[in-house]
């Protein structure tokens, strides 16, 4: 049964196979009948085809051809056509359109070049071309001239505002032309530098001269008018500029402030600050408050008051040059193209760079002539401006990278000649110091010496300038530095060193006046006066501790000479303390107090004679140091403390001893004063309306 099955199943798969070959040789019957009728109709049509494409290329021939030939003719009325229109400029008909012309024009001059370069055409197109490559320059010209105007100063104030020390903000909030003419300009400027090239007159870099000649007129015209204004400014209200805010009838059509940008009332104060500090140091000068009849005269009062205000304007300058020249930059960076705009930049910032540079100079011109006179009060004006200078000249730097070396080098220059300048002054003024003659000017009543108060007059600005004081020193001083080896801490240690040699010189300069004197009493009231003055002075200003981080002994130093001072003042009563403390033939107290206790003649004559020579004394005493001057109060007042403290309670022991001894019978005559009394002939001490 098994192999019947399997035998069944055998001839059932041939009779599949034979099925599956029969239909195999079907269908390669028709494949083979459809591969031929495929390669026939393939020989049919690829003739078509080709001609088909044959005649395809002849048409598109044909329109280009005609295009051509079009242009071609139009190439020779161009000339014609557009003359007119390019003769009246670009106000006629848009300057879009009027640079389309003249790409026309471009077109036809290059057609003609190539192909027939001798005709009268390419002269026709040749000429108005460049008419219209001149009128373009002088469209440029046009809007540079008809828009570009100096930016107002209280634009220029507004935009410095109230910061002592501008940023470089890349993106300055000023627009010196409208949006429309910056794009026209820009439009203008972009064809005459690509397609303008082959003008034989020139003219592609004649207007970027043009540009460069006319903005940096109105830079320069921009400081001026700013200068004119603060001049204006400081002469209406005395010696400090008054700046004008929001208030100000500014012109708000052309010279606009980015939308973003809110419109701030400035509060420019450059610069005063050093006057300020001078100003309260003189205030607080002995000449100006001192003892009653005690007035000096000769102070720096002049000096002080009569601080340039050419210097604040100075000052100002520098940041108005800076915000402009950023400006500038901006400006130029949408009109000029890139290749040419470190050349043209440096050309535009040439003359008020120069300017600003020039007035430098003259400063520090003024400032020699100054310290050549021993002016030193007028050479302080120097150090806000280097201050100042150091401070903005990354900015500087940073604007003026790309332009050629010598403009980069300008405001360095200037730098350093400032810098050396202030160095120079301020080595000086120690010399000044030392030789400053013994006997010149020297106080009678035994006031604060004039150098004293010069001299702190002199130092107590520059507190707020000690780091550029120092850099000054390490740089321009007898050993220079490198600038990259001058820091803040290394200048401020510098400069508390310098300040330490000045109170040294100004030491021994008082010492050696002190002995000019001849009254021994005076020269230690002379040395105390002073000596409490500085340390008042360095004390109240701050100076000491900038001087403790060079040497810290120098604040005990002047309170152990004040102290030293006034023990050899004290000794000033060594000829009333000779009589009151009995140094000649004293009298037993034990005996004075027996009762019925009788008194030789001798002895009566030596209690009176004590009393007499206490009272001439105590008199010569007082109208001596009535005309002696201690012009600070509290000193003045302490000193006559401690003269009370000192005297009046010997003299209460030697008064107790003898006033109830008969030595005499006119009381009154020999017993002047009482305790109390004295204390009262101490209070009229230091004053001569007494």
């Amino acid at each position: 049964m098994k192999l019947e099955k399997e035998k069944n199943n055998l001839s059932i798969l041939k009779e599949a196979m034979n099925k599956s070959r029969t239909n195999t040789h079907g269908m390669l019957g028709i494949l083979n009948s459809f591969e031929n009728r495929l390669q026939k109709l393939e020989s049919t049509i690829e003739p078509v085809y080709n001609e088909t494409e044959m005649l395809r290329r002849r048409q598109e021939n044909i329109e280009k051809t005609t295009v051509t030939l079009d242009n071609v003719l139009g190439y020779y009325h161009v000339a014609k056509e557009v003359e007119n229109m390019i003769k009246e400029g670009p106000s006629s008909c848009g300057l879009d359109r009027y640079l389309a012309q003249m790409e026309r024009l471009k077109q036809a001059m290059l057609y003609f070049e190539s192909h027939n370069s001798k005709s009268l055409e390419l002269l026709d197109v040749t000429r108005v071309f460049d008419d219209g490559t001149e009128v373009l320059c002088c469209e440029f010209r046009s809007l540079l001239s008809r828009h570009g105007r100096p930016v107002p100063p209280i634009m220029l104030l507004d935009l410095i505002g109230d910061e002592e020390i501008p940023s470089s903000d890349p993106d300055v909030p000023l627009e010196h032309f409208p949006e429309k003419i910056v794009d026209d300009l820009g439009q203008i400027a972009k064809w005459l530098d690509k397609k303008g090239n082959t003008d034989k007159k020139g003219n592609t870099a004649e207007f970027t001269k043009d540009y460069q000649t006319m903005r940096g007129a109105a830079m320069l015209k921009s400081l001026q008018v700013l200068r004119e204004h603060l001049k204006s400014a400081s002469a209406s209200s005395g010696t400090s500029i008054q700046y004008i805010g929001q208030h100000s009838p500014a012109p708000t059509s052309k010279f606009s402030r980015s939308k973003e940008t809110p419109v701030r009332k400035s509060k420019l104060k450059i610069a005063l600050h050093l006057k300020k500090k001078a100003q309260t140091a003189l205030l607080q000068s002995p000449f100006e408050q001192t003892s009653k009849g005690h007035r000096r005269q000769g102070s720096y009062n002049d000096s002080v008051e009569n601080l340039d205000v050419e210097v604040e304007i100075y000052i100002t300058q520098l940041s108005a040059l800076l915000k402009l020249m950023q400006s500038e930059a901006q400006l130029m960076s949408c009109i000029i193209p890139d290749k040419n705009r470190r050349t043209v930049f440096d050309g535009i910032v040439q003359q008020s760079l120069d300017s600003v540079v020039s007035e430098g100079e003259m400063l520090a011109t003024q400032a020699k002539k100054s310290i050549n006179k021993h002016e030193f009060m007028s050479v302080l004006s120097i150090f806000p401006v280097v201050k100042h200078l150091r401070s903005i000249k990354p900015d500087f730097d940073y604007t003026l990278e790309g332009c050629s070396t010598p403009t980069r080098s300008k405001l360095a220059s200037m730098l350093s000649t400032l810098g050396s300048t202030g160095a120079k002054a301020l080595e000086d003024f120690i010399e000044s110091i030392k030789n400053d003659p013994e006997r010149a000017s020297m106080p009678k009543d035994g006031t604060v010496h004039e150098l004293t108060n010069r001299t702190i007059i002199f130092l107590e600005p520059l507190l707020d300038y000690s780091e550029t004081a120092g850099a000054m020193l390490l740089m321009h001083g007898e050993q220079a530095a490198p600038s990259e080896a001058v820091d803040a801490k290394k200048s401020k240690m510098k400069f508390a060193d310098y300040m330490t040699k000045v109170l040294s010189a100004l030491g021994l300069n008082l010492s050696n006046k002190s002995e000019t004197y001849n009254d021994p009493t005076l020269r230690p009231v002379f040395m105390l006066n002073n000596y409490n003055y500085i340390l008042k002075s360095i004390t109240r200003s701050g100076l000491l501790n900038l001087i403790h981080l060079c040497n810290k002994d120098v604040g005990q130093y002047y309170e152990d000479q004040i102290h030293e001072q006034k023990r050899l003042y004290s000794e000033s009563w060594s000829k009333v303390l000779h009589y009151i403390l009995e140094i000649d033939e004293p009298l037993s107290q034990q005996r004075l107090m027996m009762p019925d206790v009788k008194l030789k003649d001798k002895e009566k004559q030596n209690i009176k004679d004590k009393f007499s020579g206490f009272n001439k004394e105590l008199e010569e005493i007082m109208k001596s140091q009535k005309g002696y001057a201690i012009p600070d109060q509290e000193l003045r007042e302490a000193l006559k403390k401690d003269n009370k403290d000192f005297i009046i309670p010997r003299y209460k022991m030697f008064l107790e001893k003898y006033e109830r001894v008969n030595f005499t019978k006119n009381l009154d005559k020999y017993i002047k004063y009482t305790a109390p009394a004295v204390g009262v002939i101490v209070d009229k001490f230091f004053d001569t309306s007494a």
